[in-house]
């Protein structure tokens, strides 16, 4: 089985077609590779390709107003397929469609996505209009 690693060009029409004022948050879910496997041959775990990829790209994701809002570790699949991990769960947040957009076009981040398509072996990106944090279940 192939796993989701970058959008198709299809949902990323849509992901800009839902444009609307304010910040969007960003569910990400990923679980790594053991190996990454670059198209240059270079060897690196899926860990330290992900941190390279976070490193790099970092400085792009900040300068554009984005942050991290919400991050946790994966224990335990209580809903859904038992076979599912991940191993990098965060909420980022962006201040607009346009922030992320232009992350993504970005020269530098444009090379550090490279390490992320190595790192990854599946993965969900899910968007989010945030929402009032409180005790109900909304």
């Amino acid at each position: 089985m192939t796993g989701y690693v970058d959008p198709t060009k299809e949902t990323f029409a849509a992901f800009r077609a839902l444009d609307r004022d304010g910040p969007i948050h960003m569910l990400n879910l990923v679980r790594l590779r053991e190996r990454a496997v670059y198209e240059d041959g270079r060897e690196a775990t899926g860990a330290e390709a992900y941190a390279a990829y976070s490193r790099e790209s970092g400085p792009v994701f900040k300068a554009l107003g984005g942050a991290i809002v919400w991050s946790g570790k994966f224990e335990l699949m209580l809903i859904g397929p038992a076979a599912e991990r991940w191993d990098r769960c965060f909420i980022a947040q962006y201040p607009s469609v346009a922030a992320f957009v232009a992350m993504i076009r970005d020269p530098v981040y444009r090379e550090a996505v490279k390490h992320r398509q190595a790192a990854v072996e599946d993965s969900r990106l899910i968007r989010l209009a945030p929402g009032e944090a409180g005790a109900g279940f909304g």
